[in-house]
């Protein structure tokens, strides 16, 4: 099999760290293999708010009640932005961008965990996105597609099977 393959295959959501920090290096090679990720017509449409602080960890893990716990425990969140207005692929791009940064972090034998923040809820009056944009100030027309959480992993996982 070949490392790619076997790559994919390792890396599974972590949902669970050792609390341990990131390095720098680790970090920025996380952001590095964002900002490498294709995009369509080289739009560059995304944008990304690297969070290490751990009362920020705290806030940003209270954007969805129910699954979005995970990222207090994490070293480092990566909120995932889109601008619709640099691109009708938006979407796609950030995808992209977001599985780049989590195939990187296995590669580094780090943890992750994408959290969908787009098209869900923070409470029945306002949206994750708006929650997220609340908090971390940030403007119109860019929209939070999700928060990817890095860490040490608490406890390896078998690999996923084809």
């Amino acid at each position: 099999m070949d490392p790619f393959q076997q790559l994919l295959l390792r890396r599974r959501s972590t949902r669970r760290y050792t609390g341990e920090l990131l390095t720098p290096d680790q970090t920025r090679a996380l952001l590095e293999s964002a900002l490498l990720s294709p995009t369509s017509k080289n739009s560059r449409s995304w944008e990304f708010i690297a969070v290490e602080e751990k009362k920020m960890l705290e806030a940003l893990s209270r954007c969805k009640p129910n699954s979005g716990g995970l990222l207090a425990g994490a070293a480092l969140a990566v909120v995932v932005l889109g601008n619709p207005l640099d691109s009708d692929a938006w979407i796609e791009d950030a995808s992209i961008a977001a599985i780049n940064m989590q195939l990187q972090a296995e590669s580094l034998g780090l943890g992750s965990c994408w959290v969908q923040v787009r098209n869900r809820s923070y409470s029945d009056s306002m949206s994750a996105g708006e929650y997220i944009n609340d908090l971390l100030g940030i403007p119109m027309p860019l929209e939070v597609l999700c928060v990817v959480a890095f860490g040490v992993k608490e406890k390896e996982r078998p690999s996923a099977a084809l």
